[in-house]
């Protein structure tokens, strides 16, 4: 077993990426396997890039979420890469950004292995989600996003399923690093008729920025708001407008719209000045007793 932990000191051997970067498995793993120090408990889910599980560490007595990319995804390189992203978003240390506990290689399988939630984002927004939490949920992401940014480091990848909930309405945003190398390894569908899911149109042409994370964050934040999920072309006003504008101030409203602006010069540069103009409005955004809704 191959192993490096994160903290402020991350270290990487090179020849660990070398000797395993194209042994990793492609077996689902099973409850009650063991990994090394963890006993796999159940499957929580699959994406394009990788299945999650949820393991129990028996050395530190804690339930963990065990990352585990598809081996196709992974040859060499890619998992060279994710060792350089790991490096570099090991250092984001605030407390709406999920850590990454460590990863790892163990028995043909390269795991990432982090703090386990109570649900994804999307899990709740089966739900209809009132206007105090969701103000409070945006907060938390906005507040993620403006550091991460301050860092220098674009997420490229946010979406309802990378935010995940703790105890306590409590939200980290998840896969930084690891949410850019999983978008190299896909095609992303996006053309003259528009963009896939949450990506902002820039990026799926391939020319990611700041500003693209700002957009995703801002369909987010509509979905969470109005319940629904703005499509292509994005015009505005979107479907649950009635209902931004029944909860929400007019200022609010029109800071939602410039968070998903198509033209990405009209949006905020950059997650910082979106903090900050959010900070300003967010004290009156809720319209009088709408702001007291179901949680």
């Amino acid at each position: 077993m191959s192993e490096f932990r994160l903290s402020q000191r991350v270290q990487v051997n090179p020849h660990v990426i070398r000797s395993t970067g194209n042994k990793v498995s492609n077996r689902n793993l099973k409850a009650r396997q063991m990994l090394g120090k963890y006993r796999i408990r159940r499957r929580v889910g699959a994406g394009a890039f990788a299945t999650v599980y949820e393991a129990y560490d028996t050395i530190e007595g804690i339930r963990v979420a065990l990352k585990v990319p598809h081996r196709e995804l992974l040859g060499k390189h890619s998992l060279a890469e994710i060792h350089r992203e790991v490096r570099l978003t090991a250092r984001l240390e605030h407390e709406n950004i999920l850590p990454l506990r460590n990863a790892m290689m163990i028995d043909d399988y390269f795991i990432i292995a982090t703090p386990l939630g109570q649900q994804t984002l999307t899990d709740r927004l089966r739900y209809r989600l009132g206007p105090a939490t969701a103000l409070s949920y945006a907060e938390q992401l906005i507040d993620a996003l403006a550091y991460a940014h301050e860092k220098r480091i674009i997420h490229c990848d946010i979406k309802p399923c990378n935010v995940i909930i703790f105890d306590g309405h409590e939200l980290r945003l998840a896969d930084f690093g690891i949410a850019k190398v999983a978008m190299k390894t896909r095609t992303i569908a996006g053309s003259g008729q528009g963009t896939v899911g949450y990506i902002a149109p820039e990026q799926a042409m391939g020319k990611p920025s700041f500003r693209s994370d700002v957009f995703s964050l801002g369909l987010v934040m509509v979905r969470m708001f109005s319940g629904h999920l703005p499509e292509w072309p994005f015009d505005w006003p979107p479907q649950g407008a009635d209902r931004l504008r029944r909860t929400l101030s007019r200022d609010f409203v029109d800071f939602l719209r410039r968070s998903i602006e198509v033209r990405e010069r009209k949006r905020f540069r950059d997650g910082v000045q979106m903090q900050k103009a959010f900070q300003r409005l967010a004290p009156k955004a809720l319209r009088g007793r709408n702001g007291r809704g179901a949680a």
